[in-house]
């Protein structure tokens, strides 16, 4: 992808997750890794209304070079992609997000993991969602916890495209904004899910069942 391409399906990507509401007002950011710096939204940047020229250019140590100013996250960002390559080599995508039901779940404490084997596809197509406790938005100790987090499921067998920030959101990860975007939907609606039935009542995919998944399609759990 050129950074051309890289540009547009930002704000392309961006732009639909407005329109369908997985992001609102000036919440979440999106980065895509080049081969020679990043590209992120703009701080305070409404993600439904993106222009490819003012995207916020960066170096590959993080000194902006060119467009608007960058989002503060991109520190958190750049960790991710430092962390998730080894385990996923084309990692060039990071979603941000302040999805409503993924947040809403970590206001009731669920525990270490912000949902259970629910679905299969959920199984198949996010996997483990690590849950953050929660710091202050741009925080570098959250970029360390997700950092750590990443490198610890990967170095066990089970890498990771998502984590859960307490109180803010969820970060999603692959190789294509579209594919990130992918994540992203499948945890908002697990998620969406999850609170629209009764927790207590809920029995998860069995070890057997899962396995099967993994047998079959690969899965990561």
């Amino acid at each position: 992808m050129t950074e051309t391409q890289a540009r547009e399906e930002i704000c392309r990507v961006g732009r639909s997750l407005f329109d369908r509401g997985y992001v609102h007002a000036t919440a979440g950011n999106i980065s895509v890794r080049l081969d020679d710096g990043f590209l992120i939204t703009p701080t305070d940047a409404c993600l439904g209304f993106l222009d490819p020229a003012r995207l916020a250019r960066l170096d590959t140590q993080g000194t902006q070079t060119g467009g608007d100013r960058a989002s503060k996250t991109i520190t958190l960002h750049t960790r991710i992609y430092a962390a998730a390559r080894r385990f996923d080599a084309g990692t060039a995508c990071v979603i941000h997000t302040h999805s409503t039901h993924c947040v809403a779940l970590t206001l009731n404490a669920p525990g270490d993991e912000l949902l259970p084997a629910l679905t299969p596809y959920f199984v198949m197509k996010v996997g483990h969602v690590p849950l953050i406790p929660y710091h202050r938005p741009g925080a570098p100790e959250a970029a360390e916890l997700v950092a750590q987090t990443i490198e610890r499921h990967g170095a066990a067998g089970t890498p990771i495209r998502a984590v859960m920030l307490e109180r803010l959101g969820p970060n999603v990860w692959h190789e294509t904004p579209a594919a990130a975007m992918a994540v992203l939907e499948e945890l908002e609606e697990t998620a969406k899910l999850h609170l629209l039935t009764e927790p207590a009542k809920i029995e998860p995919l069995s070890n057997e069942q899962i396995d099967e998944l993994r047998r079959t399609f690969g899965a990561r759990w």
